[in-house]
């Protein structure tokens, strides 16, 4: 597993335009590597099955245990893995050249909102808004 700054610079780099059609395996393991720190950050051992045939849903599904907030990223996991399956079952598609900066810029929403929740635990409570971190105020815990 990447360092969290390595991952965040990585995806910095595709995102600003870099990606192409052969990071797709790059950016689902990025993906997965994220998670795997948001999992071990909450002092579990990161699992190593499957949902629905990807790892990077199965490590969503347990980051989510008990932390409800953390569901407001699942569709930008499963975005990942739609994206990830665009580039490698429709490989030559017409639709296929944007593809891979798209699913650079979906990891990187991932990695943002994942390392964003790890500074401030209350990101997510309502919609996914970053404006704690752009406040840089503690924030209040909310009743659960």
């Amino acid at each position: 597993m990447s360092p969290l700054e390595h991952i965040g610079q990585r995806l910095e780099y595709l995102a600003g335009g870099a990606a192409h059609a052969g990071d797709a395996a790059e950016l689902l393991q990025l993906g997965e590597d994220i998670l795997q720190h948001w999992v071990t950050a909450r002092g579990m051992e990161p699992t190593r099955s499957e949902r629905e045939g990807f790892r990077l849903l199965a490590l969503h599904r347990q980051g989510a245990e008990g932390e409800p907030s953390f569901n407001a990223c699942r569709e930008t996991c499963r975005e990942l893995v739609y994206h990830y399956n665009l580039l490698t079952l429709q490989a030559g598609e017409a639709g296929a050249k944007n593809t891979p900066s798209m699913m650079a810029l979906v990891a990187n929403h991932l990695f943002l909102f994942v390392s964003g929740k790890m500074e401030t635990r209350q990101l997510g409570d309502f919609c996914c808004s970053s404006r704690p971190l752009r406040d840089g105020a503690p924030q209040a815990e909310t009743a659960g």
